[in-house]
């Protein structure tokens, strides 16, 4: 079965068969619906390294992440690949598992590949491979790290928004020794969030010296709690700089037979479907994973579409979500009803 088949049943030139198949819009929509319809009935499937060729596009779309085990990243895969189903793209997905040499044979076999573009939606990536990609004349989507140059989209994320929210309503709760566990100082995401508190702290007048560094994993939640506990000047709330930090903390909290929210609030970052059902549910700054996907998708299409490249920006912001990890501190008052609102921009209770 070739289009040659299908072009004498449809009663139609190939060329017009090559040109529906390969969805070019200037087929008229008349035989392009005479055309699918014999293909549906014969059951044929396209030869995808034919249509590539005919095309000049694979139809295939890069997308790395850091750790496909991250709960994180699962929502992420998904609606991109949802998006790419619909408008009848493959996604070829690699997981970086932060090792240099993985992430450079990903890239490899994406070029190899011949795909459209490539999204890079691991919060850290090496400025080499950014080079490499952008050699090869890539259409590229980043988060945060993307350079200013033709040919690239960056999406920037606004933690400073979701942040503020949380130490504000922290203290409004009057919490005054509020800590932050950071993430890898490699991460340049994980250093913008710590920046983001230091400045959020500065904003309402208190100290920002109780932050020790996590792995952004809950062994280092539970590993910087214990450091909290040892210490001198225990914190009565610990902002965290992602969920699965905060879920450690909250584990480790339980074996010390420490109450949370009642002894200690938690907040978390990244809003990933567990946290509403840990116990308590998780108060958390939501980086929507749904919103990232949609955006660097159509990004992403923009950049393979588009004739003349050039350097385009977006913006992701991150907002508080209110559950039940957070209280009014042990030794303080509450201020007023409207208190647990905290400030900053909306406030989302779930």
């Amino acid at each position: 079965m070739d289009i040659r088949e299908i072009a004498r049943r449809a009663k139609v030139s190939t060329a017009t068969v090559s040109r529906a198949i390969n969805h070019i819009r200037s087929v008229d929509p008349q035989l392009a619906k005479r055309v699918w319809k014999v293909v549906d009935e014969l059951g044929y499937y396209p030869n995808t390294q034919a249509r590539a060729l005919v095309s000049g596009r694979s139809r295939i779309l890069g997308l790395i992440v850091s750790e496909i085990t991250n709960p994180f990243f699962p929502e992420v895969v998904q609606t991109f690949e949802n998006l790419a189903v619909e408008n009848n793209y493959e996604i070829l997905l690699t997981s970086t598992v932060h090792d240099p040499k993985r992430m450079e044979s990903s890239v490899r076999r994406m070029i190899e590949r011949r795909v459209d573009g490539v999204a890079i939606l691991t919060f850290g990536m090496e400025d080499a491979l950014i080079e490499h990609l952008r050699f090869r004349k890539v259409p590229l989507v980043f988060v945060d790290v993307g350079p200013n140059v033709p040919g690239l989209a960056n999406i920037r994320i606004n933690y400073l928004n979701g942040i503020r929210q949380a130490v504000q309503h922290l203290a409004a709760l009057r919490h005054t020794r509020i800590a932050f566990i950071a993430g890898p100082s490699h991460l340049k995401s994980a250093l913008a969030r710590k920046a983001a508190f230091k400045t959020s702290m500065t904003e309402i007048g208190l100290q920002s010296d109780l932050i020790v560094e996590g792995n952004h994993r809950m062994d280092g939640g539970m590993q910087a709690l214990l450091e909290f506990v040892n210490s001198n000047d225990r914190p009565t709330a610990v902002l965290c700089s992602n969920d699965m930090t905060a879920i450690g903390v909250m584990r480790e909290a339980y074996e010390q037979e420490i109450r949370v929210p009642r002894d200690l609030s938690v907040i978390g970052f990244d809003d990933i479907r567990l946290a509403e059902f840990t116990i308590p549910p998780l108060t958390t700054v939501q980086m929507s994973q749904t919103e990232l996907a949609k955006i660097a998708f159509h990004a992403l299409l923009k950049e393979v579409d588009r004739e003349t490249h050039a350097y385009t920006e977006y913006e992701l912001t991150t907002s508080l979500v209110l559950r039940r990890s957070t209280a009014l501190s042990p030794s303080g008052k509450l201020l007023g009803k409207h208190s647990r609102e905290g400030g900053g921009g909306r406030v989302r209770r779930s």
